[in-house]
């Protein structure tokens, strides 16, 4: 396992880190076994766990929380804020009065005095990023957070983020959590080069592609694993939009068997090659799963095989939409997009 610090933080976190989302309701809803995934992890040398208050419902939360009650002082734990978890007004977002009441719920379930990272999990557009960032200023300074980021900002937004910190005296973003992979390298266009001028460590989500990249997801072969019962139509072959997934996907494949590894392994040591990463994350649903991750925790690429990577999928290329069902107000909103009639 290597070591890296997260951005200007002076945290040093292993290059793998441990991803929580499967743990609970969603997917794994044995606590014992989301606890002894955890330890296994840490006895591997990963000291990085990442969660979030709405992996379900926060019993993601929970599960993290009853593995580290006595490891604590020896991970570095981020969380998230941002989507509801039940219904009703102000109970969602990036406001001052939802991430105060959000922060507690989450020492809470975690069962700790402070999070490592907190990271504000999608944009918040009916919230000036002043209020979000003075908030978090505030939750530093009074010891509930070491530091704080954001997740699948734009890289316009992050440098909107950073401007406003440093105008208003503001502590500012130190991290950005973006979906990166083998199959979705849009983010090398501008967030990764953004995040490493501004200095800002970067967390990848998905380094698996949502399991495409996990060796069961062939082209021609019946899809049993978990991930397809949720998003069945990101694994049908017979949709236009995957074929390019899948071809992608046979190529990777035999280029992880000529170099005799796994093709999760070369999927992740990819991520972390890149300069602007500081860890990639990994969700394991099972023990076994988590034992595969590891197998490959060591491996390095050469130039050669990042020089076919780019002949297989080229450099700021998506062969899918990472984004799935979020997108932003930009292309929601379809007032931002059309200008009235009597000014057209």
């Amino acid at each position: 396992m290597r070591y890296r610090v997260l951005g200007g933080t002076g945290i040093e976190v292993s290059h793998h880190c441990l991803g929580a989302m499967m743990f609970g309701d969603v997917a794994n809803k044995d606590h014992d076994e989301g606890v002894r995934i955890i330890h296994r992890a840490l006895d591997a040398g990963i000291n990085f766990v990442d969660t979030a208050d709405m992996y379900s419902a926060g019993e993601s939360e929970e599960i993290v929380g009853k593995a580290l009650k006595d490891r604590r002082d020896d991970v570095v734990l981020a969380t998230k804020v941002h989507f509801p978890l039940t219904e009703g007004r102000n109970r969602s977002g990036n406001s001052r009065r939802y991430v105060v009441r959000a922060v507690e719920d989450s020492l809470r379930r975690l069962q700790t005095n402070w999070i490592d990272v907190y990271q504000v999990h999608r944009p918040d557009y009916s919230t000036d990023v002043e209020e979000t960032l003075s908030v978090l200023t505030d939750l530093v300074r009074e010891g509930k957070i070491r530091a704080f980021g954001c997740s699948t900002y734009p890289a316009e937004e992050i440098n909107e983020a950073y401007h406003v910190a440093m105008n208003r005296g503001l502590m500012r973003f130190r991290t950005e959590q973006p979906p990166y992979s083998l199959l979705a390298r849009g983010i090398e266009r501008a967030v990764l080069p953004t995040a490493q001028r501004l200095g800002m460590g970067v967390l990848v989500w998905s380094p698996l592609a949502s399991g495409f990249l996990s060796g069961k997801h062939r082209r021609g072969a019946a899809v049993e694993a978990f991930r397809a019962t949720l998003t069945p139509d990101r694994f049908d072959e017979s949709l236009a939009k995957n074929a390019a997934k899948f071809d992608a996907v046979e190529e990777f494949a035999k280029l992880a068997d000529e170099m005799g590894v796994s093709l999760p392994a070369l999927a992740i040591a990819f991520v972390t090659t890149h300069p602007a990463v500081t860890s990639a994350i990994t969700g394991p649903r099972t023990m076994e799963q988590l034992e595969s991750l590891l197998e490959g925790a060591d491996l390095v690429l050469t130039d050669d095989v990042l020089d076919r990577i780019d002949e297989i999928v080229p450099p700021g290329t998506d062969t899918y939409d990472v984004h799935g069902f979020w997108k932003p107000a930009s292309l929601l909103d379809v007032h931002q997009r059309r200008r009235p009639v009597d000014q057209r």
